[in-house]
């Protein structure tokens, strides 16, 4: 299980590692053993490269620390292959595990070119992870699976499309044409449904705020006991209906400030949560306390 950490900020817009420090703390204790930076969740694509470094630095060399070395990757992408390759410079003193890549954002690409884009990174000595999440950018296609799969730099995929049809696909493919291809899931209500799939983790949103929920329904299904699967699947869907008050990050830095664990500041043009959506989410959450991230 793997968290797609938000970026805690010391101010609107700057990443900052020593105010991540005790979110950190709570994500290790609660039994979480990977991270990934600058995702969706963690606003990657609204920050400049200059913010990137010393925050993957920092975060990086803390979380192998609390967890024995647990796993950090690192999301570079972009609209362009030249600036996703800048990005992944910036990071590399971080040591990331792997670096994380969507298919370019803004433009829509041709096969060919998304293709080419993913084997820009070949040189680079980091394995690769593909981030599939078409609401921003271009489409991973059962044609493009088959295809990247064959890119010995590339170690994984990550899933966040909600399609399960896909999901099949891309386990198929990554089981005819290589071992150790790993599939992962990021879309938060059909977790459960990919891991029954043969998924081989979770990259989920949600583990910011439950990561406890998270770890067990990961463990439980391996563990074969699917009642408890269900019961962790049901709580995170629960937890996922504070994106009906405010949808995105912001509602997630709220709840996690209230609980002393991150500031409320996002990166422009997001704002945070007004008092009226903060109380919002805080009722709505009440019953479910007990399943929440705590310092």
């Amino acid at each position: 299980m793997i968290v797609p950490l938000v970026t805690p900020m010391d101010r609107p817009g700057h990443p900052s590692a020593p105010a991540a420090d005790t979110l950190l703390r709570a994500l290790a204790a609660a039994g979480a053993r990977g991270l990934m930076l600058f995702g969706s969740n963690g606003e990657g694509p609204l920050l400049p490269m200059a913010e990137l470094g010393a925050f993957a630095v920092g975060v990086a060399e803390r979380w192998r620390e609390l967890t024995d070395g647990g796993p950090v990757l690192v999301n570079v992408t972009a609209p362009g292959t030249a600036e996703a390759l800048a990005r992944a410079k910036a990071v590399r003193p971080a040591a990331p595990d792997a670096l994380v890549l969507s298919p370019p954002i803004y433009f829509r690409h041709r096969h060919d070119e998304i293709v080419t884009h993913y084997a820009a990174f070949a040189g680079l000595g980091v394995p690769v992870v593909a981030y599939h999440a078409p609401r921003y950018g271009n489409p991973l296609t059962p044609a493009l699976l088959d295809e990247l799969t064959g890119l010995a730099h590339l170690v994984g995929l990550k899933d966040s499309s909600g399609d399960l049809a896909l999901f099949r696909h891309a386990l198929a493919a990554a089981a005819r044409r290589r071992d150790g291809f790993g599939v992962s899931q990021g879309a938060e209500r059909q977790a459960l449904d990919a891991l029954r799939l043969g998924a081989d983790g979770v990259v989920l949103g949600v583990a910011n705020v439950a990561p406890a929920v998270t770890v067990e329904l990961f463990r439980a299904h391996r563990e074969r006991r699917d009642a408890d699967a269900r019961r962790a699947q049901q709580l995170l869907d629960g937890v996922l209906a504070l994106h009906t008050v405010r949808p995105g990050v912001p509602a997630v830095k709220a709840v996690l400030a209230e609980r002393g664990l991150c500031p409320p500041y996002a990166a422009a043009p997001f704002t945070p949560c007004s008092e009226g959506e903060r109380k919002a989410l805080l009722d709505l959450l009440a019953p479910l306390d007990a399943h929440l991230v705590r310092a």
